[in-house]
């Protein structure tokens, strides 16, 4: 028996739709840039460019209905509504054709993002995670699982802060579709069971400040909800 010098901690994991049983975590990978609106309103034009991959701690994670502390170390946290992809089945260097047969089930998600600290990192040419690898960074509502929302290839993505709408895009916009996203990012590393993709939000991502009440929706495959609380003290 294998003893640790302390107590491990809970495995992260997000809840599934309909039941009480959850889902694993392993690591979350996140799509940058991939709806063309979005890419061009950060200043970038991404015709031509192949994925780009950055990742969040599992532990980043948090349900839908959760109250997010506003984090430290920035002014100006940001809302991006995604199609988020759980992965069930491993796989390295997966054919496009086969990627769907690894998909587990899909949820709607928010990646928070610490916007300021990532202008300054991108300013430095310095990595990315300080601005997106925070804890509460990944808010995830319920995965519904392929049997019942299938593979969505399009169908509305929308986020409200305050019932004022703020990202109202579709899912066919996607420049890399999910088959594409799942085999790229297995060229690189090997898949396995509890892998999480965000894969990319549209535009009209924007501030978020203490108080807000936030909502998203994605069509045929379930919503996100959360607030933000106000910074700890």
């Amino acid at each position: 028996m294998t003893e640790y010098v302390f107590t491990p901690p809970p495995l992260p994991s997000v809840a599934i739709a309909g039941t009480d049983h959850r889902f694993p975590l392993r690591r979350i990978f996140c799509v940058g840039r991939n709806y063309a609106a979005h890419a061009r309103e950060m200043g970038n034009d991404p015709d031509g460019e192949p994925p780009f991959f950055f990742m969040k701690p599992a532990d980043a994670v948090c349900d839908s209905g959760s109250a997010v502390p506003y984090p430290p170390l920035t002014s100006n946290l940001h809302h991006e509504i995604e199609l988020v992809v759980a992965i069930a089945k491993a796989g390295h260097d997966i054919d496009p054709a086969d990627a769907l047969g690894h998909v587990w089930g899909y949820a709607a998600g928010v990646d928070l993002t610490r916007r300021d600290l990532q202008d300054q990192a991108k300013a430095n040419r310095r990595p990315w995670d300080w601005s997106k690898g925070f804890d509460h960074s990944a808010v995830c509502g319920e995965l519904v699982p392929v049997a019942e929302s299938g593979h969505p290839d399009k169908g509305f993505i929308r986020l409200s802060v305050n019932g004022s709408a703020r990202q109202d895009a579709d899912l066919g916009e996607l420049i890399w579709p999910v088959n594409d996203i799942v085999a790229f990012a297995s060229r690189s590393v090997e898949l396995r069971p509890g892998d999480l993709f965000f894969t990319g939000t549209p535009a009209g991502v924007g501030p978020l400040v203490a108080g807000d009440k936030v909502n998203g929706e994605i069509e045929n495959v379930g919503t996100v909800a959360f607030s933000i609380s106000p910074r700890p003290s």
